[in-house]
């Protein structure tokens, strides 16, 4: 019988409005069960951790990321799958986190959750948690998994994780991920795009534990002053995503490339991501992004920023030279960007 392990963190999926207040409050995962009545029919081993207390996905932490990681790890070779119940605000960035610190992942790690409390008559949770086991149960004719990677499944669509952000609080279709193809579709039938889904036969599973939060964002806007950007890059973080326009272009005023080469200087890495949700950071295509090229930033090509952030974190938590990290950040380490010509598979003998 296949085996599923179920990790409960909270969410939305498991709320009910509290009688006195009005709000949602987390219910325990016995009463989710008793509101799918449809999972005593699946012939699956279902084993459930639940975390004590249940996190709201917006108090989610790197620390929690560590604590998701080690479960998997511990029981990784006792369950065929892994199926993650989070709340939607911060899925994005845990199922990215996690993409980077399961290292040669065979088997699904699939991230749902619902815009609706399970206990509700027109809620989603259920077929989004019933298609989530579907897929994290889903084998091939050889026996390997048909989804060996971290993804997320949401309204009828599986994402890869690192590639998708929520971009909806207002509908059932929350998540979207323009820069990749959907994973797989479920309707009458669930239809996979084999084409698109990673997979790793010969790698080893490894598990990174060590994350680097020291990390600041510098968004931009036409108008945006010196004092803000000084404030930013001379923090004490090691490393600033800056969100820049268009294919990564930035304001030439002289007073603006000074800051930034300066901290470059003094050993801040900065990481081009843009602003627009489609499209890629081209440095150096236009002149407004050639001085950023010359100066060192990096470019975070089509990344998401749920994506910069946690390949971020996790390579600063590696402890790697800033050349290191940057040549990293420009490397598709697990299809977290569409940099074809630097792509890494971590194979058995791949120092990294």
């Amino acid at each position: 019988m296949t085996r599923i392990l179920i990790i409960y963190t909270g969410g939305t999926i498991g709320m009910v409005s509290d009688s006195g207040s009005g709000s949602l409050v987390p219910l325990d995962f016995s009463q989710i069960l008793e509101n799918v009545p449809e999972l005593k029919r699946l012939n699956y081993q279902i084993t459930v951790h639940s975390f004590h207390p249940i996190i709201d996905s917006s108090n989610m932490k790197p620390e929690i990321w560590i604590e998701l990681a080690e479960k998997i790890e511990e029981r990784y070779d006792e369950f065929d799958g892994f199926v993650i119940l989070h709340g939607s605000d911060t899925m994005a960035f845990t199922a990215s986190a996690l993409s980077f610190m399961l290292e040669g992942l065979n088997k699904p790690v699939v991230f749902t959750g619902s815009q609706l409390p399970i206990g509700q008559i027109r809620t989603d949770a259920k077929e989004n948690l019933i298609t989530a086991l579907e897929i994290a149960t889903s084998k091939k004719t050889n026996g390997k998994a048909k989804v060996p990677e971290v993804c997320i499944y949401f309204d009828f669509q599986l994402f890869r994780g690192n590639r998708a952000f929520k971009y909806n609080s207002a509908k059932f279709e929350a998540f979207r991920s323009p820069n990749y193809p959907v994973l797989a579709e479920a309707g009458v039938h669930l239809r996979y795009n084999e084409a698109s889904i990673r997979s790793c036969d010969d790698c080893v599973f490894r598990v990174h534990k060590r994350l680097d939060n020291s990390i600041a964002v510098l968004k931009l806007y036409p108008g945006i002053s010196k004092d803000t950007v000084s404030a930013i890059v001379n923090s004490d973080a090691k490393a600033i995503i800056m969100e820049a326009f268009g294919a990564g272009n930035a304001t030439t005023d002289e007073w603006f490339l000074n800051c930034l080469e300066s901290a470059i200087k003094r050993g801040k890495i900065i990481l081009d991501i843009s602003q627009c949700k489609v499209g890629m950071v081209e440095i150096g295509r236009y002149e407004t992004s050639q001085a950023l090229k010359e100066m060192g930033v990096a470019s975070g090509f089509d990344m998401t920023f749920e994506a910069a952030v946690t390949k971020l974190m996790f390579l600063l938590g590696r402890g790697f030279t800033n050349d290191r990290i940057k040549e990293l950040l420009e490397t598709n380490l697990r299809g977290e960007l569409s940099n074809n010509m630097n792509t890494l598979y971590l194979k058995k003998n791949t120092l990294y």
